[in-house]
């Protein structure tokens, strides 16, 4: 069976970037906020060039043995398992390490060799070093505005990488997204995506992260199922945005306003 193509609608020149770094084996780094379509490019791009893909999405504990593999027990023996970065660097899978800075510094030291021209990956537990397989990709992603002053990529390690900075679409485009992701008609999806750049002026409440396209696509998913406008808007936008209850009182009153 053939897999769908993941629908994509490229914004600039991002499939070119993507397709001459990949031939040229140079890794990529993803820039931008939650839900501005960084995954889905990936899944694209990785059909697209007919690789497998294989996603480690990346948290505070996530350490160098999670991504090279470890000795386990199985049964009476004790056998070597292999991470995804080791499975990804034999079979020259596309490795997608989702919001990279959050990992632990092991993690960013145990790439650095897979990520210049040596395309290295030395196995420390087995005293064995792997040559990348001549198809194998790294790609990283991070959100600079999250990370700001908290979590941030050393300049040595941004270097390694040729970039690619991910922003929200404009109205037209993020319109046909909401209407090929969820079949709404368009004149709710122009109302969903005036919600969110409407609420993405709002700099004055505050908000930690603001109205991603794929909290938009939640909503018309909502109300193409048939759940009410206000409280698809509600629960698929205002509530997942703030816990306050003056904020979420003055977003709710804005959205129904507008839907």
């Amino acid at each position: 069976m053939i897999a769908k193509t993941p629908y994509y609608l490229p914004i600039d020149k991002e499939e070119d970037v993507f397709r001459h770094a990949f031939s040229n084996k140079i890794p990529i780094l993803l820039k931008g906020p939650t839900g501005s379509g960084k995954s889905r490019f990936i899944e694209y791009m990785a059909h697209s060039l007919d690789k497998d893909l294989i996603t480690v999405s990346c948290h505070e504990e996530t350490s160098s043995t999670d991504l090279i593999g470890r000795f386990i027990i199985k049964g009476s023996e004790t056998i070597w398992m292999d991470g995804p970065l080791t499975k990804a660097v034999k079979e020259g899978s596309v490795l997608y390490l989702d919001e990279i800075a959050e990992a632990r510094p092991d993690l960013i030291v145990a790439i650095h060799s897979l990520t210049d021209h040596r395309r290295e990956l030395y196995i420390d537990k087995l005293g064995q070093t792997l040559k990348a397989h001549e198809d194998f990709m790294l790609v990283a992603s991070f959100n600079p505005g999250y990370q700001r002053g908290f979590k941030e990529l050393k300049p040595s390690t941004r270097q390694r990488f040729v970039a690619l900075t991910f922003g929200y679409p404009e109205s037209k485009i993020e319109t046909e997204i909401l209407k090929n992701e969820t079949a709404i008609d368009e004149a709710t999806a122009t109302k969903l995506v005036n919600i969110g750049n409407k609420i993405r002026n709002l700099t004055e409440l505050g908000l930690a992260e603001t109205v991603s396209t794929r909290l938009l696509v939640d909503a018309a998913k909502l109300i193409h199922s048939g759940l009410p406008r206000r409280l698809s808007v509600k629960v698929a936008i205002v509530e997942p945005l703030s816990d306050e209850p003056q904020v979420n009182e003055a977003l709710t009153d804005l959205c129904n306003l507008m839907i």
